[in-house]
């Protein structure tokens, strides 16, 4: 376990698409105010492109993050999913309960145990995915949307995405998130719904969650992208729910 005796551990989990990178602003200023933080890529995204299978699952993607927190030998964990990360974070809460300080799923997809994403997104967009993924790839990976999907406008901003963003593994929306018991494991746990704009395909996702007890709730008038977007508010809000 770690010895670290100030500042919190932040492990901050991108979502579809994305890598680590997506979280520099954010890390650089948890670090600049004295706090621990890693940021990895999962399997077949970002540095890690090169790794793209057709055998990557939810489950290679909960033991990528599982294993930095081992590896790192960190506890009292505030564990961070952005988007797709939720999923992620929701297996690791299961798999090291006894890590985790606080649960915080960004604007992030959640689903019941033992369901897949495809299961709860809309029908719609379920089947374009799978169309677009058969189109561009044989129906082994995602083809990145264009920025302005993610409800980021800044023309630097959207240029960076552009180059970073990489196609993502099909595998894991269509496999099944492997938890036994309730999602969060127990621990503390908010959602942060990004308002402004709303980013579509999660609106079923938030009714459920908003339907569940013992979650907490925080809002931000930002687009889905808010570690890009507002790095400054997300960063408060992050450390606000630290002190919890």
């Amino acid at each position: 376990m770690t010895t670290q005796s100030e500042g919190h551990r932040f492990v901050l989990v991108h979502g579809a698409w994305h890598g680590g990178w997506c979280w520099r602003g954010v890390a650089g200023r948890l670090r600049a105010a004295g706090h621990a933080v890693f940021a990895p890529t999962c399997t077949g995204l970002g540095e890690r492109a090169h790794l793209l299978s057709r055998d990557i699952t939810l489950d290679t993607f909960v033991r990528d993050v599982a294993g930095v927190i081992e590896a790192e030998e960190l506890d009292d964990v505030v564990l961070v999913g952005h988007s797709f990360g939720g999923l992620a974070i929701s297996g690791v809460a299961e798999a090291m309960p006894g890590r985790i300080r606080h649960l915080v799923y960004l604007d992030a997809m959640v689903v019941p145990p033992g369901r897949a994403p495809f299961d709860v997104i809309p029908a719609g967009t379920a089947a374009a995915r799978r169309r677009a993924a058969e189109d561009s790839s044989g129906g082994l990976s995602l083809p990145p949307p264009p920025p302005a999907a993610f409800g980021v406008s800044d023309p630097d901003l959207t240029a960076w995405m552009a180059r970073r963003l990489t196609p993502h593994p099909l595998g894991t929306y269509e496999s099944p998130l492997r938890v036994a018991g309730p999602i969060g494991a127990g621990r503390p746990r908010t959602y942060v719904d990004c308002t402004d704009p709303a980013y579509p395909a999660l609106a079923g996702v938030k009714e459920w969650v908003r339907a569940q007890d013992g979650w907490g709730w925080r809002e931000m008038a930002t687009g889905h992208n808010a570690m890009m977007t507002a790095p400054d508010a997300l960063t408060r809000l992050l450390l606000d729910l630290a002190a919890e």
